[in-house]
């Protein structure tokens, strides 16, 4: 027996009282008229910056636009020829230190908060935090009120272990003093990209 079931069965039993889990069925969720404004709205106000992709742009161009003194720039979206580090063909996730800009795909926005989920669909998942700026494709059909209906959304590859992320705006803390630091753990910048079908 490992330490895990060791600690987990003198929990068990040392437990008093058991109460059954509440029904959630019922709870009245937020919704909003229009979820894609709400979650601009939302995305923007948490520090990330939203732009809607006309359907004649180069993905590649406008990342080249937005960033044009990148020098290293991360992805292993098959549209991102760009790239000139692959978070697939490095060995280590350390390979990865120095990316400029990181560019991964969204599977869908939440409205009430500006998260996006993230699964992760590449070896090292670190491309998503070590990056000093993070690029995030997400479909722009692709965008649900609140939490509540997002938990019912995650999907996750089961070739990467079955890990995800919610993304939401650039990395920052005010933990220090107070002041706000962009950048303390992860991408100082977020940009989603809101693609068309």
């Amino acid at each position: 027996m490992s330490n895990k079931d060791d600690i987990l069965k003198k929990y068990r039993a040392n437990v008093k009282e058991k109460f059954d889990m509440p029904d959630l069925s019922d709870i009245k969720a937020i919704t909003y008229p229009n979820p894609l404004v709400q979650f601009v709205k939302m995305s923007e106000m948490v520090g990330g910056q939203v732009i809607e992709v006309d359907p004649e742009r180069d993905v590649n161009a406008l990342i080249r636009e937005l960033f044009p003194d990148a020098k290293e720039i991360a992805s292993n979206l098959p549209e991102i020829t760009i790239a000139t580090r692959n978070p697939d063909t490095v060995e280590r996730a350390r390979d990865l230190n120095g990316t400029d800009v990181g560019v991964i795909r969204g599977k869908f926005g939440v409205a009430e908060n500006g998260c996006i989920w993230i699964p992760q669909t590449m070896k090292e998942k670190a491309v998503c935090f070590i990056s000093e700026n993070l690029i995030i494709l997400l479909p722009k059909s692709q965008i649900v009120n609140n939490m509540h209906e997002a938990y019912t959304r995650i999907e996750f590859d089961k070739e990467y272990d079955g890990y995800g992320v919610f993304i939401s705006g650039p990395s920052k803390t005010a933990d220090i003093a107070q002041v706000l630091v962009m950048g303390a753990q992860a991408a100082r910048s977020a940009t989603i990209l809101l693609m068309p079908e």
